[in-house]
């Protein structure tokens, strides 16, 4: 049952958030944190391929990267939970909070039809069967390399302005900027890939992205490091929706199939990125050489993006 797979999902996202609030030792704040990972990949998945199938039923599959300008406000909202104050558990225990009412919100705007329809599907010849495969493994690895890339400055961004002698508190701000840059941004670039085509506008949110990481590891003042934010804020969300339509497209009879692989992508990258860039900022000194290359792969990921030989497709 689709509805009971959100449900659960939903409910071991809050309890993991909230346990932050209870957990004081290292093994078990890792361990927390693990299945806290487990339960947003499943949420992610599980809602996001609803949400196209949902779509494709009323015929709406533009309004599909719309829901992803949650992810800045999500942010938003945090920061403001954080910026109350109290100790890292109290804070742990109103972010805790603010996810059951946000999980609790989302449950109820679910729609009450079935959600285990799939779309239609779609015949292939064996040929384009492979290319589409060929297409969407494209799609995956790039997808990897951008959580590698994105996740470089969005774990180290605060150190980065520390590095620069701002002052903690204002350090904080840099946050501020990448979610509210990240709430318009979705609509822009949904207005941008239906007049320059979807693939179009990934390849080059990759390519804006890559600039702002890029920018954040060279920059030497305050307000350099505010324009990667933007850039930073303005393409993530952007690329994760754009990212899923995309793959959807490559994949329209494995939905779910390529949502997954992308997510665990998406998870590798984000594992792998601030264990090497921090290894790399130590050995080096700074943040620069560890920006550098996650922006390339941004650039990489640019690079394998392929449009699909699909009618659907552009």
């Amino acid at each position: 049952n689709v509805r009971l797979a959100i449900a659960l999902s939903f409910m071991a996202s809050v309890a993991t958030t909230y346990i932050g609030a209870e957990v004081d030792s290292y093994v078990g704040w890792l361990v927390i944190r693990f299945a806290a990972g487990v339960a947003s990949a499943f949420c992610l998945v599980i809602v996001t391929t609803h949400l196209i199938y949902t779509l494709a039923d009323s015929r709406a599959e533009h309004m599909g990267n719309v829901h992803f300008a949650g992810v800045g406000m999500g942010i938003l909202l945090c920061m403001g939970a954080v910026q109350m104050g109290g100790d890292v558990a109290a804070q742990w225990a109103r972010l805790g909070a603010l996810s059951a009412v946000l999980m609790a919100l989302a449950w109820f705007l679910l729609p009450r039809q079935p959600l285990d329809a799939a779309p239609p599907g779609v015949n292939t010849s064996t040929a384009a069967a492979q290319s589409a495969s060929r297409t969407l493994w494209l799609l995956i690895t790039g997808y990897g390399f951008f959580g590698f890339g994105y996740v470089v400055s969005a774990t180290f961004v605060v150190a980065m302005a520390k590095q620069l002698s701002v002052d903690a508190s204002l350090a904080g701000s840099v946050w501020w900027v990448v979610g509210a840059a990240m709430v318009p941004s979705v609509y822009l670039w949904q207005a941008a890939a239906q007049r320059f085509g979807l693939f179009s506008a990934l390849r080059t949110a990759y390519l804006l992205e890559a600039l702002g990481v890029a920018l954040a590891g060279v920059g030497e003042t305050l307000w350099v490091l505010y324009v990667a934010c933007v850039l930073l804020g303005g393409t993530f969300a952007a690329v994760t929706a754009l990212g899923i339509s995309a793959a959807r497209i490559s994949a329209p009879n494995r939905v779910a199939y390529a949502v997954s692989a992308m997510t665990v992508a998406f998870a590798l990258g984000q594992l792998l990125g601030p264990a090497v860039a921090g290894r790399m900022a130590d050995v080096l000194g700074g943040f620069m050489w560890p920006s550098l290359l996650a922006a390339a792969l941004l650039v990489a990921a640019a690079i394998l993006v392929r449009v699909p030989s699909s009618p659907n497709a552009s």
